[in-house]
């Protein structure tokens, strides 16, 4: 079995059910923590459907959420759902949010171990978590 990830009528992704239930409870989630709908709706007769306005702003906050952070276990549980994201919204023609050219301090506490700070991720970071989950994204 398995279910579809739509966004104007083009299919993005096409998941087995557990991947494509656990996506939706990291949604809501990440819903919850950003403040702001994601524009991904609920699964209906093994469909989800994206509408594309809230979901392009719901990935540039997710982008700068991700730029923004420097504690490492933060970063380590959400890199892989902001990847699942980046990749849907690339296949969905929704462009990587620009970087802000000025630096801004990081949003969270930033994660200090015995090698030192762990950095915000850069963009090569992001592009390279996009690629990765999409090799894993049938469609």
């Amino acid at each position: 079995m398995s279910q579809y990830v739509d966004m104007d009528g083009e299919t993005l992704w096409n998941p087995a059910n557990r991947a494509g239930n656990l996506f939706l409870r990291h949604v809501r989630l990440w819903e919850e923590e950003l403040g702001l709908p994601s524009g991904v709706g609920d699964m209906v007769n093994d469909e989800i459907h994206l509408a594309r306005e809230p979901f392009t702003a719901f990935v540039a906050a997710l982008v700068a959420h991700q730029r923004a952070t420097g504690h490492g276990v933060i970063l380590a549980l959400s890199e892989g759902f902001a990847g699942t994201v980046l990749a849907l919204a690339d296949r969905a023609g929704i462009p990587l949010p620009p970087a802000p050219e000025e630096h801004r301090e990081p949003r969270e506490a930033v994660q200090i171990t015995p090698a030192g700070i762990v950095p915000p991720p850069g963009d090569a970071r992001l592009v390279a978590l996009r690629e990765r989950m999409a090799r894993s994204m049938p469609r």
